[in-house]
């Protein structure tokens, strides 16, 4: 089975098509965000899953196959969405999917703990599509919150297959899997109730847009009706436990503090944790070095060769993975688990006010936090705010909050300049609170610009959204960290060593081939130092960002490099060692300063830049994102070192 793109003329209609064996089923898998549709689809295809982009979107889809009763099940993950009217990417691509004679039926997911709001998109599908089961989701959580639900009743008001599950546990899987084949046997469609529409709907000249209005008036009135002749509810402490936690979580007053404790949590965490896997790796980078010498020895390579291959890409290769990688394997998997518990969507509902008032979207947010772990990932993020305009916005603005491969140089000028090089719990306690504090100031900035962009080239109104607060869930930790590790980790760590490898090359050839016996890194780090002088550092340091642009988790190592007049990345062994050098080349408490604040704001990574271009499909946009956070990281620097020529 292969899952195969075409479009119908120039106006591509997003169209997929899957190439199906005689006997094969297709099930459109749709529901709401939030209620374990990903759970079930991952619970019945297992590991024989793929994902593709639609064709002409920037929206992904999962796919997978199961066999039961001797037939192939292809599942396809459709989009998360509360509608299907077709207003966005994602309600497009559902609707395309389950009206134009794809699928031999299509599985809606529900939450059985919030049913009504989830009957919207019921009714809509059973509309569009009379083969519809509904997959009646965390039926367990419903238990434990006290709601009990006539499954017959409910069949009966739908007319549509019920079937309750509970995904997470395996349970009802197995009967889904059954009422599936049975419809796509079945030689009729189910018959649907029909909506109760009014006659108004169908009198004549009545407008498209009223008779829309009147269409969605019916699905709401409803599902409401369903809900109050199925559900019967009672308090209990689950519920109760909820909305304190909710008190606590949402609040004006303690929403923000606990929100930003939470962050500096994670970096204290990411701090101490990343240090001995990153000694290990880099211990491990290094004994596999002389193997690889050796093999080049062996097949005698030419000295220059040799020295390129090992002191320019493969010197910088490992700088690269064993800077970035143990910082990534520790947010992503925290920031995943925080997800999966359910307080991201908490983080974007304290600060919807703030983006709102920047006349963006609240969902920026979400996609905000996750640039901390990786701006590429952010970027990627970005597709799930629906408006082009508001998208747009979050994606020129995402390098604005520190990825974790600015972290490393951040916290090591943190500790020697501003904590006196305080290496234990106390000292990195209050370096991740300083990293806190900048943080923040890349959240400001993040709205400020926004704001700016919303009132000049990007002007608009910005869009309303629903905005779901799921219940508190135990995390699958198993899940979390395989899935974290895989499509994150991995994921942005081979786009960052694709980069990697060409860089060595071009360092290496900055730092040994030489006019007039001075390297070509000198010379350019010396045109460059009057310039770089203004804003407070050096040509080396300015030269060091611009060669860092493959990984910033290598201007540090650059910088030394250009301080020694060596060919090759230098690593220092000890907090120590590496303030001697910085101070024997003039550094101060304020080139540190100046330092982090370039490193807050300059351009974005390559492997962010490339994600740009391929996201917004512009060269404008792309260069856009690299030319706002410089200009903006210029005028910091710039302002530092002026007002510290008069104290």
């Amino acid at each position: 089975m292969g899952l195969t793109k075409s479009s119908v003329g120039h106006h591509a209609c997003d169209q997929i098509s899957l190439e199906k064996q005689p006997g094969d089923i297709i099930i459109a898998l749709l529901g709401n965000p939030n209620t374990g549709k990903s759970t079930v689809f991952n619970a019945l295809t297992g590991m024989n899953q793929h994902t593709g982009n639609w064709t002409g979107k920037t929206v992904e889809s999962a796919y997978g196959a199961t066999r039961h009763q001797g037939k192939q099940c292809i599942f396809v993950d459709l989009p998360g969405t509360y509608s299907l009217s077709a207003k966005s990417p994602e309600e497009e691509v559902a609707r395309k999917f389950i009206t134009e004679g794809q699928t031999d039926c299509t599985v809606v997911v529900a939450d059985a703990t919030c049913l009504e709001r989830n009957l919207n998109l019921v009714l809509q599908t059973t509309q569009l599509c009379p083969y519809t089961i509904l997959c009646l989701n965390l039926m367990d959580e419903a238990k434990r919150k006290g709601i009990v639900i006539d499954i017959p009743a409910l069949e009966n008001a739908l007319g549509i297959p019920v079937i309750p599950c509970a995904a997470r546990a395996g349970q009802g899987l197995t009967t889904l899997l059954d009422a599936v084949i049975q419809m796509a046997d079945a030689d009729e469609a189910p018959c649907p109730v029909p909506l109760p529409y009014p006659r108004s709907m169908f009198a004549e000249g009545i407008s498209e847009e009223k008779r829309a209005e009147i269409h969605t008036a019916t699905i709401v009135l409803r599902a409401e009706e369903i809900a109050n002749m199925v559900i019967q509810s009672y308090e209990d402490t689950a519920q109760s436990r909820d909305r304190k936690i909710d008190r606590l979580l949402t609040s004006r007053k303690t929403g923000i503090p606990i929100m930003l404790l939470l962050l500096a949590g994670i970096l204290f965490l990411t701090i101490i944790g990343a240090n001995y896997p990153s000694e290990a790796l880099s211990k491990l980078f290094f004994h596999c070095t002389a193997y690889f010498e050796a093999g080049l020895i062996a097949i005698h390579t030419p000295a220059w060769l040799h020295s390129l291959l090992i002191d320019g890409v493969w010197n910088v290769l490992s700088a690269v993975v064993s800077v970035m990688l143990p910082p990534m394997a520790i947010f992503f998997p925290l920031f995943t688990l925080l997800e999966d518990v359910g307080y991201l969507p908490r983080v974007a509902f304290n600060l919807d006010h703030a983006f709102c008032k920047a006349r963006t979207c609240g969902k920026q947010a979400l996609t905000m936090c996750m640039g901390f772990g990786c701006n590429a990932a952010g970027v990627i993020g970005c597709r799930i705010i629906d408006s082009p305009r508001e998208r747009l916005i979050a994606i020129l603005t995402n390098s604005f909050v520190p990825c974790n491969g600015r972290f490393p140089a951040m916290i090591s000028l943190l500790a020697i300049f501003f904590t006196g090089m305080n290496i234990n719990k106390y000292g990195t306690a209050f370096s991740a609170l300083l990293l806190t504090f900048i943080i923040v100031i890349g959240i400001f900035t993040t709205l400020l610009v926004s704001r700016l962009l919303s009132a000049t080239i990007l002007k608009g109104t910005p869009s309303s959204f629903a905005l779901e607060l799921p219940p508190y869930r135990c995390p699958q930790v198993g899940q979390v960290i395989i899935r974290s590790v895989f499509d994150r980790t991995l994921f942005v760590l081979g786009r960052a060593v694709i980069v990697a490898i060409p860089a060595g090359l071009i360092i290496w050839l900055m730092g040994n081939v030489s006019f007039s016996e001075t390297p070509l890194l000198t010379l350019c780090a010396e045109a460059l130092d009057p310039f770089a002088c203004c804003l407070g550092l050096d040509g080396v340091v300015l030269f060091a960002f611009i060669l860092g642009f493959p990984a910033n988790e290598i201007v540090l190592p650059l910088t030394l490099m250009g301080y020694l007049s060596v060919g090759t990345l230098v690593e220092t062994s000890s907090l120590s060692d590496l303030a001697a050098l910085l101070i024997a080349n003039g550094w101060t408490a304020k080139t540190a300063l100046c330092f982090i604040l370039f490193s807050l704001f300059h351009w974005p990574c390559s492997t962010t830049c490339l994600t740009i271009h391929k996201e917004t499909g512009s060269l404008k946009w792309t260069l856009l994102s690299i030319v706002l956070p410089t200009i903006l990281g210029i005028l910091c620097c710039g302002i530092v070192n002026f007002v510290s020529i008069f104290l």
